[in-house]
């Protein structure tokens, strides 16, 4: 039986967006399986974990405890994949890729809420998450062997910010007008001409 996770207090940015932190986490460099863990809401369904950012928490910790706790698996921080905003439900997601070392037995939300994980190939993860996390495929979409224009395809997602590698000599950046988090990680090389700004509903 599955019980849903209560809600914690939102730290919320400069814009009143709830700030949250997310990793995809993979099995290993090759990212062609991916860890999505059940629903609080709906065990047959599948999510990437991740959950709001806590008072004097940095973005990289906060996705590091989340996954913790929801999935319970501890691993690597191996890149910083972009901040993504969901305007309908007003928060904005630091996400970073995470290469899984150990999967623990029990963990905190398997045992208080009967929270499941699952590794999937990563065309499985995708086709689980289109039909009602259209915003968490574009996380998966800047995975390695992803077609670099497809994470542009997503109406529920209204703004994405990405690291942007100009040359090697420069510092990574980020397009966007809403506010992100910095991140000491290695950024993907990504063409600037490939990226909008915004992505309208």
């Amino acid at each position: 039986m599955v019980t849903e996770k209560p809600k914690t207090d939102r730290v919320l940015d400069n814009d009143g967006f709830k700030k949250r932190a997310s990793c995809v986490c993979v099995r290993n460099e090759n990212e062609n399986e991916v860890l999505l863990i059940s629903s609080s809401r709906n065990k047959n369904r599948w999510v990437v974990p991740g959950g709001g950012i806590e008072d004097n928490e940095n973005p990289e910790d906060a996705a590091e405890r989340e996954v913790f706790e929801e999935a319970g698996v501890i691993g690597r921080l191996d890149r910083f994949l972009g901040v993504f905003e969901n305007q309908e439900r007003k928060h904005r997601t630091t996400v970073y890729l995470l290469i899984v070392d150990k999967e623990l037995d029990e963990w905190e939300e398997n045992t208080k809420y009967g929270r499941l994980r699952k590794w999937f190939s990563l065309n499985e993860a995708i086709s689980e998450l289109e039909q009602h996390k259209p915003v968490q495929v574009s996380y998966l979409n800047l995975l390695k062997g992803v077609s670099e224009q497809s994470y542009l395809n997503f109406s529920s997602l209204s703004s994405i910010s990405l690291p942007i590698q100009k040359n090697p000599s420069e510092s990574s950046c980020s397009l966007s007008n809403s506010s992100s988090n910095s991140s000491s990680f290695n950024s993907s090389p990504v063409s600037a001409s490939s990226i909008k700004n915004f992505v309208k509903n």
